[in-house]
């Protein structure tokens, strides 16, 4: 036998082996997989995470070597400002996940951040741990070194796909779906006479020693420009802060991506004129220039070679093009009490990050959204480009759609968004409809309590995902998380109808009113006004039919959704627990009562025997409960509600005890009139 033989053999099986592989991808020279996840990032592995459980063909690529990149870099200064908090005496799993700003969604119980680190604000290394454990543990199907430099746009008669080529040449064809979550990488800047002397965030340096007694100008009011100041001020001796607008607090306007109160200890030393200072100035006004040698020597005295002077584009003259100027072109020579008119050692730009639309080529580059200055892909209310069907944008660089107004541009709000976006593809390309709960609607009350009690998606993601509601008379079903900008569209993205009976939408959401959020009288405890809520409070929308796109184009300004037909606020809580029986629950049973026409009392045994003798048609609770054989007999020997009435119905153990508990007797009197 020919000795060359073996080998042969051995070749042909691990040739066969590699075409057979369930892993190989490969059609025509380029690798085919119905779902391409572009970026291993936070929101890149939620959406992974998601396919796999569904057991999809996709495929996450990735152009470093590990999950999470970014974090390997920023926040420069290494401190995350996401909170973890530990312990929030609770073992429900879905309420910690309010308070666990880090963590993605799984079915494991112990794959959350807190198992790399306890620390309250987690140091920025521990993230990219933390997504490793993540993908590893769950086995999500990663590619590391994947460079995509070309996305493009290819028209079948199988319909409209994406072709992805990395820094090989190699192609990546995605059949339904192209998920871009690569995250903002590259740095916003704005361009004026002298940004060539500015240094960029991305690029300065970090140790406070390099700003040993200078004077610092910081471009930018967001939380990476006061994460700067914080750490240099110790060694700097000013640090002045600088842009458009003026300086917003997260504690004021409820948006966590304004500065955090973590970040803002210079707000201390200039208003305690210890001085450091911030100001407002148009950054397209603005330009930065050092003076000019005139007769040789500087036109200033005393400064040090190199210092740079901040200057008001104006008084530039028109056909220059250099950054100098004489000591005339700048502002203390017309304004001597002009507020900077000192000179800066460095100027730093500190004005956050855009998305790259650079790889997309005209077939597939999504349109730039109207607010946040362009920096972001404009998307559909379902996260699908508005021009480019068939590519969805995940994670931060889909925050157009909540822009300043929810936390969708951060872990704990996109890993939300991300389950969204997941279901609206099982319904378009699968034909599963969007996750839902049937029950008979004598339980509707108890749910929703679950719900605003226990729920972290639209605790997060206030006034962009909530619970949809489908009433069908003596039963409901119960639609969790949709996104509330795409109601007009609930039948076709959801998979489910809307019948004659009409619907419930329930939201979390702030009040409208401007206030001091920490001046006296800020809150408001009278149940019977709780629509002057101004903490986050969960608000009941009925509508007797679907809202059409012109409805809500037309809703109130800085309303969720279009006027309904009725509207129920469950008053604010001091300690975000609506479970009291006269402020919160009865209230709300009242309105559900309203909406499905029916009495959604709970009764004893005994109290249905008698209805049922005395009425025609016994209340729904009855109807479900002792007329099927089931039911509370008022001599048991645990200690209850009134004989006449249950607010919250205790019949099912599978609900929270604290339901039983907000019987609350006293309410059986109350005269509740809406």
């Amino acid at each position: 036998m020919d000795s060359k033989l073996p080998c042969l053999v051995l070749v042909l099986v691990l040739i066969g082996c590699i075409e057979c592989s369930p892993d190989n991808h490969h059609h025509n020279g380029s690798r085919s997989f119905e779902y391409c996840v572009l970026g291993a990032g936070p929101s890149g592995l939620q959406m992974g995470y998601f396919l796999s459980r569904a057991k999809r063909d996709y495929v996450i690529l990735e152009r470093n070597s590990g999950p999470g990149s970014f974090f390997n870099k920023y926040p420069r200064h290494r401190k995350l400002i996401s909170i973890n908090k530990i312990y929030t005496g609770s073992q429900n799993r879905e309420f910690n996940m309010r308070h666990d700003w880090n963590s993605l969604l799984s079915d494991r119980a112990d794959l959350l951040l807190k198992r790399v680190s306890r620390e309250f604000f987690p140091p920025a290394d521990t993230f990219p741990v933390y997504l490793s454990l993540f993908e590893k543990e769950l086995g999500l199907r990663v590619r590391y070194g994947v460079d995509i430099g070309r996305i493009r746009a290819v028209q079948s008669p199988g319909g409209r796909s994406y072709v992805l080529t990395d820094q090989h040449a190699s192609d990546y064809n995605c059949r339904y779906v192209l998920l871009v979550a690569s995250g903002l990488w590259d740095p916003q800047r704005v361009e004026f006479l002298g940004s060539e002397l500015v240094e960029g965030y991305d690029s300065i340096s970090t140790d406070p020693e390099d700003y040993k007694d200078q004077a610092v100008l910081i471009l930018g009011k967001g939380n990476s420009a006061f994460e700067t100041a914080q750490s240099i001020s110790g060694r700097a001796h000013l640090v002045h802060i600088l842009s458009s607008n003026p300086v917003r607090l997260a504690w004021q306007t409820h948006y966590v991506g304004d500065v955090r109160a973590v970040n803002n200890d210079l707000l201390d030393t200039y208003q305690l004129k210890s001085m450091d200072g911030v100001a407002e100035i148009p950054l397209d006004k603005i330009a930065i220039s050092q003076l000019k040698e005139q007769g040789g020597r500087r036109s200033g005295t005393k400064e040090k070679k190199g210092q740079l002077y901040l200057t008001l584009k104006f008084l530039h003259q028109e056909e220059k093009n250099s950054s100098a100027v004489t000591g005339e072109e700048t502002p203390a020579y017309h304004i001597d009490n002009f507020a900077m008119r000192k000179p800066y050692d460095r100027v730093i730009s500190c004005l956050g990050f855009r998305f790259n639309f650079s790889i997309f080529d005209s077939s597939a580059c999504p349109m730039t959204s109207d607010n946040a200055k362009g920096r972001l892909p404009r998307l559909t209310a379902w996260y699908e480009g508005e021009n480019t069907p068939g590519l969805f944008v995940l994670g931060t660089a889909a925050h157009s759609r909540d822009y300043r107004s929810s936390a969708g541009g951060f872990i704990h709000g996109f890993r939300y968004t991300v389950r969204s976006v997941h279901r609206v593809l099982e319904q378009r390309y699968h034909g599963n409809p969007w996750h839902s709960t049937k029950m008979p609607t004598t339980q509707l009350q108890s749910w929703i309590m679950k719900r605003i009690n226990e729920a972290s998606g639209p605790y997060q993601m206030f006034e962009v995902l909530g619970d949809v509601i489908l009433l069908r008379g003596s039963h409901c079903e119960y639609v969790e998380e949709f996104t509330l900008q795409a109601l007009p569209q609930f039948s076709s993205l959801s998979g489910h109808e809307v019948s004659h009976h009409g619907m419930i939408v329930l939201v979390l959401q702030y009040g409208k009113k401007k206030l001091d959020y920490l001046g006296k009288g800020r809150a408001n405890t009278d149940w019977t006004q709780a629509w002057k809520s101004n903490f986050l409070h969960p608000v009941l929308y009925y509508y007797d039919k679907l809202p059409t796109e012109e409805e809500m184009e037309r809703r109130p300004t800085g309303w969720p959704l279009p006027r309904p037909k009725l509207i129920h606020h469950v008053v604010e809580d001091f300690l975000t627990e609506w479970k009291t029986p006269v402020s919160h629950i009865q209230p709300l049973r009242r309105f559900l009562e309203h909406c499905v026409q029916t009495d959604l009392r709970a009764f004893y045994a005994e109290s249905c025997f008698r209805l049922s003798l005395t009425h025609r048609k016994p209340p729904l609770f009855c109807q479900h409960g002792y007329l099927k054989r089931q039911g509370v007999p008022r001599n048991g020997h645990d200690v209850g509600p009134m004989p006449t009435e249950w607010e919250a119905s205790g019949a099912d153990p599978a609900y929270p005890n604290y339901l039983t508990q907000a019987g609350a007797s006293i309410s059986s009197g109350l005269n509740v009139d809406f």
